[in-house]
């Protein structure tokens, strides 16, 4: 059985390295142009993808580059110019929600796959047929689409390849159909501008039409009034059903716009939990431990295992965004030698290193602070904070941009965290 590649969101150009470092097989992100994250976008230049998809090369990876907006007429010929500029930086491949476009890129790069954006909300065989034909080579399923149907899918294509999203954000609606977004902020979901309006607390009112009196009705305790918020998608505990299926080629995490954090414990999470269903020592149980200290709005398991109309768990009707069971202290430069304050880190404190898979550790202790393990974790103590133009300081807090010196080099983009509460 081929392993299943291990895709993650790559914002930005540190996003990119740290998703990669952690453990991805590939990565997916663009430019802002014609694409649906415009804010994450905008953290790439035409300069820095290519450097992006250099740095994944060089280390046997692949970037996938979204185009998957949906163009106005008015901008087709910015969309050809598009292409052709991106075909340039030789991405792994194209990313893209329609069949116009589709056949577009074929003509225009013709030597760059392309790859079918869940945008396009196949469902069907008969829909997967219809891009196939059109030169598709991989299709990222609609969040909707059972494991039953991607299973009959691949009997019908076997040279077709699905793809997956097995964590993040979920769309209340079908994904990109909401025009709730562009009705309340003139931000069209489809064009990669939602501005998350499903997030918001609604408030309910009643009107009379006879006397025009307007009045607000009050909620039932501990049901709320965000009505379409929905829960975030996590499959680590089905990893093993999904992949024994063997009609999944890849695996997909949502996330461009999040924490660098974000992209790392949840490539390592899901690289852990793929090696160890094909090394048949899956436990779910230390994936959710881990998944669980990143912020989220709940978790549910969406729609592979169930269908929606059998689904009565996929809201949170309390809150947008919770904390999760860690914070997050500092961030560790790409030398490794120095850290950034995400949180308050003050001497004498202990916090715990999270590193890529297979880091290695050199437990020290000198007049800097002291790295050692315990219980199977590595832990950072600081004997002093020393910046990186010599000022020493007691505390440091997150409004701090100097860089603090380390008490010894740890792997690059590692993190420091503390347990809340703990």
């Amino acid at each position: 059985m081929q392993k299943a590649q291990l895709l993650s969101p790559a914002g930005n150009l540190t996003k990119l390295k740290i998703a990669l470092s952690y453990g991805a097989d590939a990565v997916y992100g663009g430019v802002s142009h014609f694409s649906l994250r415009n804010r994450a976008g905008k953290e790439f230049t035409l300069e820095s993808f290519k450097e992006g998809i250099d740095y994944a090369h060089e280390r046997g990876k692949k970037v996938y580059a979204t185009i998957n907006g949906f163009p106005f007429n008015s901008q087709l010929k910015l969309l050809e110019n598009h292409i052709i500029k991106m075909a340039q930086l030789e991405p792994d491949a194209f990313i893209i929600a329609t069949p116009g476009v589709v056949r577009l890129a074929r003509k225009l790069a013709p030597h760059i796959p392309i790859h079918l954006s869940t945008q396009a909300n196949v469902l069907n065989v008969l829909d997967a047929e219809v891009f196939y034909e059109l030169g598709v080579k991989r299709i990222v399923a609609a969040r909707e689409m059972s494991l039953s149907d991607a299973i009959e899918v691949k009997k019908h294509l076997p040279d077709l390849e699905l793809e997956i999203f097995v964590h993040g954000s979920m769309c209340f609606a079908f994904s990109g159909r909401c025009l709730i977004s562009a009705l309340q902020n003139g931000r069209v979901p489809n064009r990669g501008s939602c501005a998350n309006d499903c997030r918001f607390d609604y408030e309910y009112y009643v009107r009379n039409p006879d006397n025009g009196v307007m009045m607000r009705l009050h909620e039932e305790e501990g049901v709320g009034t965000h009505i379409f918020n929905a829960k975030d998608l996590n499959l680590a505990s089905h990893l093993s059903e999904i992949l024994s299926s063997g009609a999944i080629d890849a695996l997909k995490i949502e996330g461009r716009t999040k924490s660098n954090y974000y992209a790392g414990i949840t490539a390592r999470t899901y690289r852990m939990a793929v090696d160890d269903f094909y090394a048949k020592r899956y436990n779910s149980l230390k994936y959710q431990e881990e998944l669980n200290t990143l912020k989220n709005r709940g978790f549910t398991d969406g729609y592979i295992m169930h269908r929606p109309y059998e689904r009565g768990d996929t809201q949170n009707h309390q809150t947008a965004i919770s904390e999760g069971s860690y914070q997050v202290n500092a961030e560790v430069s790409e030398c490794g030698r120095y850290f950034s304050c995400r949180h308050t880190i003050r001497v004498g404190e202990s916090k715990e290193l999270v590193m890529p898979l297979e880091s290695k550790v050199e437990c020290v202790d000198n007049e800097r602070g002291r790295i050692y393990m315990q219980d199977g974790k590595y832990f950072v103590r600081f004997k002093k904070l020393e910046l990186e133009h010599g000022e020493e300081l007691d505390e440091i807090h997150s409004g701090n941009l100097n860089r603090v010196a380390l008490p010894a080099p740890l792997p690059p983009f590692s993190f420091l965290r503390e347990e809340i509460g703990g």
